[in-house]
């Protein structure tokens, strides 16, 4: 067997003997080229390739899921045999089931050859921009990549969705020295289906090289305050996942522990924020185009207008919960901009802080936190100060969705996201 459809048609059918009432499979075949940099200097080029099939059955209620990296049809019956098993030692739940019937789809987005040469040509010269412009900073590791990928969801309902995607990704890990002073790690990833601009003009990495070489001196806030802070796009995305992870996921729906689990079209934020998640978009590069439970996906909104306006929920979780299941799985998110330049946003605080990463661990139920800010900068009197050594800041996300003081004009993508800069109030930063 050669192609993913000649793979997934045997599954389901090795399901389906094996006593399988309703079946599906994900199949997936992927390719990476990939170049790496390591201390400076290229260390490594090589391809590897991915195959794996994910089953799926259901026998009288109950599921069995399996998911092996072979694809012969000795390994597949093996599988099939062993999913049935599982299958039938689980608990019987009547909300498990396949998505219905729907047409057949092929899906084809990005690139599928990959320009090795321009592609090693553009590492070189981020190489030597990065040397030039920040002499201090060392590039830790660098590594790029072009992957090209066929992905096939099938179901015994005879829905065939399939989705073939090619992209390259940057990655870079850098800290700046002088003498015995070194800076805090740092890092950036994107994706681009095109080779068209050089790697340091991509999304916010020239700024942070920028803001690394500042980062070698380094003061503590000299009291603890509650203020105002300005949260990075890459901040701030990370605080909207860890949002829907723990306010509006699957999970948090069926047991209960979400703080958001009775606000669906209720106001859970400012009226400012607008949060969206957009797979279908000409600037989302490789994004998904189903749903692992084998849904085609829709652009969608998360919060309109500040209105909680869908939880993300697979078809298990819309028929536990009794709520719609969502139009995709929350990727791919996007924060309209709103129409105060950063600089204006920076000049209207006389102490806070502009926050660039992020350490913490996991909020409370309620959405209280606690964690470190890094590679951050001291606001005073409107202006960007000093990097801060590590400093803790801490608060609660719902209070900070709903104390938003100004969303950015700028908008800025690293290929799967597209977000702002986010200021916020109440936000509790502790000096020495």
């Amino acid at each position: 067997m050669k192609n993913n459809y000649e793979i997934a048609q045997y599954a389901i059918e090795a399901l389906k003997k094996a006593g399988a009432d309703h079946a599906q499979c994900i199949v997936y075949k992927g390719k990476s080229d990939e170049l790496n940099v390591d201390g400076g200097k290229f260390s490594l080029m090589r391809s590897t390739f991915d195959t794996s099939i994910s089953m799926k059955a259901i026998k009288d209620s109950k599921k069995g899921v399996v998911a092996i990296n072979q694809v012969d049809k000795a390994a597949i019956d093996k599988a099939a045999a062993d999913c049935i098993a599982a299958a039938e030692s689980s608990v019987a739940d009547e909300a498990e089931q396949i998505a219905p019937f729907t047409e057949k789809a092929e899906y084809k987005t990005g690139i599928f050859k990959p320009d090795r040469d321009k592609l090693f040509d553009r590492i070189e010269e981020f190489l030597e921009q990065t040397a030039q412009e920040f002499p201090r900073v060392m590039l830790e590791q660098l590594t790029s990549s072009f992957k090209h990928s066929n992905e096939l969801y099938m179901n015994s309902n005879g829905t065939a969705i399939s989705h073939e995607c090619g992209s390259y990704s940057f990655y870079t890990m850098f800290s700046a020295h002088e003498g015995e002073k070194t800076s805090s790690f740092n890092g950036y990833y994107c994706v681009t289906d095109n080779l068209e601009k050089p790697f340091m003009d991509l999304g916010v990495q020239r700024m942070l090289l920028e803001d690394c070489e500042k980062q070698l001196e380094t003061v503590s806030p000299e009291e603890k305050f509650v203020g105002k802070v300005i949260y990075s796009p890459d901040c701030f995305c990370d605080l909207l996942n860890t949002a829907i992870r723990n306010f509006i996921s699957t999970s948090v729906l069926i047991d209960g522990t979400s703080p958001w689990k009775d606000s669906l079209n209720t106001k859970v934020a400012c009226e400012t924020l607008n949060v969206r998640s957009v797979p279908i978009d000409e600037r989302a590069v490789a994004a998904e185009r189903f749903t692992n439970d084998g849904y085609p996906v829709e652009n969608m909104d998360i919060i309109k207008d500040g209105v909680l306006k869908t939880f993300i929920l697979s078809q298990y979780g819309a028929n536990k919960t009794g709520f719609p299941r969502s139009l995709n799985s929350g990727r791919n998110l996007e924060v309209l901009p709103g129409d105060i330049p950063l600089e204006e946003m920076i000049k209207g605080i006389d102490k806070g802080l502009i926050v660039n990463r992020f350490s913490g661990g996991e909020p409370s139920i309620n959405g209280d936190f606690s964690g470190v800010a890094k590679n951050s900068f001291i606001i005073e009197n409107g202006k960007i100060g000093s990097a801060v050594s590590e400093t803790m800041i801490s608060g609660n996300i719902i209070d900070m969705l709903n104390n938003i003081v100004a969303i950015s004009k700028e908008q800025v993508t690293d290929g799967t996201t597209f977000m702002p800069w986010v200021e916020f109030d109440g936000v509790t930063v502790s000096g020495k």
